[in-house]
């Protein structure tokens, strides 16, 4: 029996080691270098929730003053241990085709003393609420994606409030910066260690001409998202981007997948216009088109020399990918469940959010490279990878055998699931 057993937990554990290693010249003394490892054992436990006094309590702690002094007052770069993060997720994931997807999310809070908050729109409501947004980058190959960097957006109404600043304990030196300008700073910090690729982001970011500024002066090609209004200049005039997609012909679109889902290929009909300029470079409106609702979706891309459509399909359906690291980073490392409230503490819990998540998408890389030729069971996820390291790692376990049965019985339930999906689609084109 143990012979079929296709996971290897001491190599898990020892990744994670291995990990932890790589940071512990960040932390100035052994006793925050221990904590920030029991503090990133707890993200990676199935935990229901993880805070301060949860993430005590499964390290055996008595109270969460330890915990909170790894956040608050002990002595460590945040920013080395996320630079850290960064070189570790590339060194995982490879260099190949890649392409950096930069997005916000938003964590609803009570009052207005935690750092950041106030009423504003956040994607994770759908409205405007009392909130706190964060930017974030997420490095993406074949091989699976992982945040990489993060910023906190400090509104206006903070910049300016020096009480607010001084209880949050803000930094003189960091003023208001727009999200773009957020976005700007991590893609130009992935930049400079020499990671190249393509950048993606939604309308926020495809709609900020210093970005693409930014993006074009450095020749780092991009597919970006822009709203169905954002005017476009052809060979023909300027035009927003909706009334040039409403005169293009039946010949001018192409159906083709954006990649792999659960139900089956995400097929839609693309155009690709070219956008007139005088700067060196080329420039596109790329056109999505809904092969059953005609719902529309618009990209603004660059490049500094000629690209095949399917390259800016592929790449524009990589945004998603991001949405997916925001998932998972909340529900299985607790991105969003802090009870933090000062600007230090909120950057120390989110760099080791990022650390737990890297961890896991290295180990489901790991594993869908070693054992990628299973068909009846789907490729290793995040959710299970965290699910296995849990059980066959910490506490007691029934037997490695059980734990590892009914993984397998959830991925080939899933396998089947997901080949009934591709038949019925088949069945619905012929």
């Amino acid at each position: 029996m143990a012979a079929s057993h296709s996971v290897t937990p001491g190599r898990w554990s020892a990744m994670l080691d291995e990990l932890m290693a790589r940071i512990a010249g960040r932390f100035a003394r052994v006793e925050p270098r221990r904590r920030a490892a029991a503090f990133v054992a707890g993200l990676l436990s199935e935990l229901p929730r993880k805070n301060c006094w949860t993430l005590a309590e499964h390290a055996g702690d008595l109270t969460p003053d330890g915990m909170q002094h790894l956040l608050a007052r002990a002595r460590w770069d945040a920013d080395a241990v996320r630079d850290d993060i960064r070189d570790y997720v590339v060194e995982q994931l490879g260099e190949a085709d890649v392409v950096l997807v930069i997005d916000e999310t938003g964590d609803l809070k009570k009052g207005n003393a935690t750092v950041a908050v106030q009423r504003q729109y956040t994607g994770t409501a759908g409205r405007i609420e009392n909130s706190q947004v964060g930017v974030f980058l997420t490095y993406v190959t074949a091989a699976g994606h992982a945040l990489i960097d993060r910023e906190l957006y400090l509104p206006e109404s903070w910049s300016g409030d020096q009480v607010r600043r001084e209880r949050a304990k803000v930094p003189a030196e960091r003023r208001f910066a727009t999200k773009p300008e957020l976005a700007a700073q991590m893609i130009g910090r992935a930049l400079a260690t020499g990671i190249r690729g393509w950048v993606t982001g939604d309308e926020v970011y495809g709609s900020s001409t210093p970005l693409r500024t930014v993006l074009e002066t450095g020749q780092v090609s991009y597919a970006m998202a822009v709203a169905s209004n954002h005017r476009i200049t052809t060979a023909a005039g300027t035009r927003r981007a909706d009334e040039i997609a409403a005169r293009l012909p039946k010949t001018a679109w192409q159906r083709l997948s954006v990649g792999a889902g659960a139900k089956g290929q995400r097929y839609y009909d693309w155009a690709l216009i070219t956008i007139a300029s005088e700067q060196p470079g080329r420039r596109w409106l790329l056109i999505r088109r809904h092969h059953r609702t005609g719902e529309l979706a618009f990209y603004r891309c660059y490049a500094p020399g000629p690209v095949p459509l399917p390259v800016l399909v592929k790449v524009a359906g990589t945004r998603w990918r991001i949405e997916e690291s925001f998932q998972t980073g909340n529900g299985l490392t607790g991105l969003d469940q802090h009870q933090v409230r000062t600007w230090t503490s909120w950057y120390r819990w989110t760099t080791l959010v990022l650390l737990a998540h890297a961890f896991l998408a290295a180990v489901t890389a790991r594993e869908r490279s070693d054992h990628n030729a299973q068909p009846d069971l789907v490729p290793m996820t995040l959710p299970e990878a965290q699910r296995l390291f849990t059980r066959l790692t910490s506490g007691p376990i029934r037997s490695i055998a059980f734990v590892l049965h009914w993984s397998r019985w959830r991925r080939r339930h899933q396998a089947r699931a997901r080949a009934s999906h591709y038949h019925r689609q088949a069945a619905l084109q012929s």
